[in-house]
């Protein structure tokens, strides 16, 4: 590619972003102008938003751009001279525009733009017809070329920069933990207040001794001994002194670095959230197509248009807002003679609202239109037999809507363009659920219907519960805990051979983390169980868990991704020690327990169900550079019983292995210092340690890489590719036996 070639790139790349953008005021403004078409404002903003778009296409040397704009800048300007009113026909042909003007922004080289012409050329026709008895041809006339370009103005505006995705969210990781370690600082001061008290206590100790020499022997005390007790006391002050200065410097330098740590992550935080209006650009011209495709007048009204979303979360609202708000065009909103049989305006709104409340974001849509037809709305459960007809008829209205959300739940017998799929609530329910989010339906029959879904603020920090399983630390995202008590063993009661607990007038079955996890057996160390209340409905269960260890927020570090779906999973953290956590998947262990249940597997909880065996651990050595396999293979092998170190590269395993005993060392092979086949080369070349078992979990998995480790002596060789716990586990006890014998 030549460099005008790539100007020219680089140019239309520009100009697709500013049609992109001109197109949204242009949809915006049409939807409010069919209400209000006489306003000044948004005429004003039209037009200069037309009038931008043709100087931008001519810069870019895009004609049919040009010949477009140039026709819907001269309707606007009609329109504000009052030649003409933007009735629904003009509003109809403009918004067709609109979509042409994406087309053009879209199409990246000549002939794709050649393509368009007649198009254009079809609507400039349609359009200068349409206005033919209030403009004149001169003014239908295309702009001479010497017509001076005037660009957008951004005199006001903040300057804005592109950034890719991943620069971002890795910028947040580095602040992330950034903050973490600056938290260090606050222990080692205090550490340090404790050898400042000792160091006084010595200092007090030595002067009580100077003074019982001084009291008992004085006359035999020599000039010397009283000079090195002198000195001995001038040498304490001075260290005192001094190491009160610098804790008074270290103590003013933590509060500076974890304010600017703090400082640096909110704003690395605040460059990932957008306006929810971002996410909202197509919705009025969409609602108003859908209604005028029904044959109903339908007004939106977008509420929190400055609310702060996260990006991810922002991305992912378009399809289910969407759906939501095409649901109450075709099942909210009535005709509109209906609307005047009823004492409604013929007119419905539909209210699209974004607000932070209590830690979460809440989005809600809803309408002013029948509300759901409860009668019909149990005939429909009864007909796709979910319920019988008595239970069904006992049902509450709370609990009938939740049928809304089922999978392939809908009210239509017929299909349409709009509804009657079975494509549902259930699909919107299952997106807000990836984020950690959940759904909520209520309706006054007549008056309207609610859909609320509650959503975290970000999806880079999480508000979670640290609890400790088997001597490891776990975040539970709040999110989805019901609830957390400490309940005594004599609450526990068998049903069916199951143990359960009464909650909230219910029964909740009961299971320990440790089975979840699959960890160490777990011993009750007393009559009363920490538990965390999980799930919904008749889907909850109560988790044992070792200890409470409190809220904290907690900066997500997402797993690799060439580790796939890990199991009961869903992230790691750096605790404010600087101690790594893994953060819990709790829909994953609902699953587990279901699965449990079914298989008849669900062990007991309470003091002295089991009892842990009294054996050696073998020893386990796990040598990766990547704190996040580094982890997850500790956990996973600790979680089985064996007895687990780690190395942070191949030559800190090196100095392992000669300082301790192991019965396995397991190591990546691309690693600073020293990577892992020599690592291996260097074990089985030292006599005392030639018959150590190595295993190599590498994500090489060509033929040749597998040969060079084995090559060099591994004992085995995993693919880190098709890596999952089982493998892993399989391996281990292939090369050692079980974790204790």
């Amino acid at each position: 590619m030549t460099s005008i070639d790539a100007g020219r790139s680089s140019l239309l790349d520009l100009f697709q972003e500013e049609a992109r953008g001109q197109a949204q005021i242009l949809s915006d403004g049409l939807i409010a102008l069919e209400r209000a078409p006489r306003d000044p404002v948004t005429l004003e903003a039209s037009m200069r938003a037309a009038h931008s778009l043709k100087g931008a296409a001519r810069v870019v040397g895009v004609p049919v751009g040009v010949t477009l704009a140039h026709v819907m800048e001269d309707c606007f300007v009609a329109a504000q001279e009052g030649r003409i009113v933007l009735d629904a026909g003009y509003i109809d042909m403009l918004l067709r525009g609109v979509d042409l003007i994406v087309q053009i922004g879209e199409a990246r080289d000549i002939d794709a733009q050649t393509a368009l012409e007649r198009e254009v050329d079809a609507f400039v026709d349609g359009l200068s017809a349409h206005m033919e008895g209030a403009t004149s041809q001169r003014e239908l006339t295309p702009t001479k070329p010497s017509e001076p370009i005037q660009a957008p103005s951004r005199t006001n505006e903040a300057r804005m920069l592109r950034m890719r995705a991943d620069t971002l969210d890795r910028l947040l990781s580095h602040s992330g933990e950034s903050l973490v370690e600056s938290r260090w600082l606050k222990p080692f001061s205090q550490s340090m207040l404790r050898v400042k008290r000792v160091q006084h206590d010595a200092s007090r100790a030595l002067e009580r001794l100077h003074e019982s020499l001084t009291d008992s022997n004085a006359a035999q005390l020599d000039a010397r001994t009283h000079a090195a007790l002198d000195e001995a006391r001038r040498l304490t002050a001075e260290a005192h002194r001094q190491l009160s200065e610098r804790l008074a410097e270290l103590e003013n330098y933590d509060r500076r670095s974890t304010h600017l740590a703090q400082q640096i992550y909110d704003e690395a935080l605040a460059c990932r959230m957008r306006p929810f209006v971002d996410a909202t650009g197509g919705f009025a011209r969409m609602v108003r197509d859908v209604a005028r495709g029904l044959g109903r007048d339908v007004h939106l009204v977008i509420a929190g248009e400055s609310t702060q979303v996260d990006r991810d979360i922002l991305d992912l609202l378009d399809a289910p807002l969407g759906h939501l708000l095409r649901n109450a065009v075709d099942h909210g909103i009535e005709p509109p003679s209906l609307r005047r049989a009823l004492g409604k305006p013929e007119i419905g709104t539909i209210t699209l609202e974004a607000r932070h409340s209590a830690g979460s974001l809440f989005i809600s849509v809803s309408d002013d239109g029948a509300g759901v037809d409860l009668d019909a709305l149990r005939r429909a459960v009864v007909r796709k037999h979910l319920a019988s007809e008595d239970t069904a008829a006992r049902l509450t209205e709370a609990e009938l809507l939740e049928f809304l959300l089922l999978p392939g739940f809908s009210m239509r017998d017929a299909v349409t363009d709009v509804s009657g799929r079975g494509v549902g609530l259930d699909a919107v329910q299952d997106i807000v659920r990836q984020v950690r989010g959940s759904v909520r339906v209520t309706q006054v029959t007549h008056v309207g219907t609610r859909i609320a879904l509650q959503l975290p603020l970000t999806l880079s920090v999480i508000r979670s519960l640290i609890v400790e399983v088997a001597g490891e630390p776990y975040g539970l995202p709040l999110a989805h805990v019901a609830r957390t008590l400490v309940l005594p063993a004599s609450a526990i009661d068998m049903l069916e051979g199951q143990q359960h607990f009464s909650f909230d007038s219910k029964r909740i079955g009961l299971v320990t983390a440790h089975q979840i996890l699959e960890t160490a057996a777990f011993e009750a160390a007393s009559e009363r169980l920490n538990v965390v209340v999980i799930g919904q409905g008749a889907a909850s269960y109560g988790i044992v868990v070792d200890r409470f260890l409190g809220e904290r927020m907690l900066v997500v570090q997402p797993l690799d991704k060439r580790l796939g779906k890990v199991r009961n999973i869903a992230a790691g953290a750096l605790m404010e020690n600087g101690d790594p956590l893994l953060i819990a998947d709790l829909d994953d262990w609902l699953r587990s327990v279901e699965k449990l249940v079914g298989s008849g597997e669900l062990g007991r909880v309470g003091a002295g169900a089991s009892r842990a065996r009294v054996a050696s651990a073998k020893r386990v050595l796990v040598v990766d550079d990547s704190l996040t396999v580094r982890e997850l293979e500790r956990k996973l092998l600790a979680s089985r019983g064996y007895d687990v170190s780690v190395a942070v590269d191949g030559m800190d395993g090196w100095n392992a292995v000669r300082g301790a005993d192991f019965d396995l060392v397991i190591t990546d092979i691309d690693m600073p210092r020293l990577d892992g086949i020599e690592l291996v080369t260097l074990v089985k070349r030292d006599a005392q340690l030639a018959a150590l078992p190595v295993m190599i979990v590498s994500y090489k998995d060509r033929a040749e890489d597998r040969q060079r480790g084995l090559d060099a002596g591994a004992d085995y060789y995993l693919a880190k590719g098709s890596f999952h716990d089982q493998a892993l586990i399989d391996a281990v006890r292939d090369l050692i036996g079980e974790a204790k014998t």
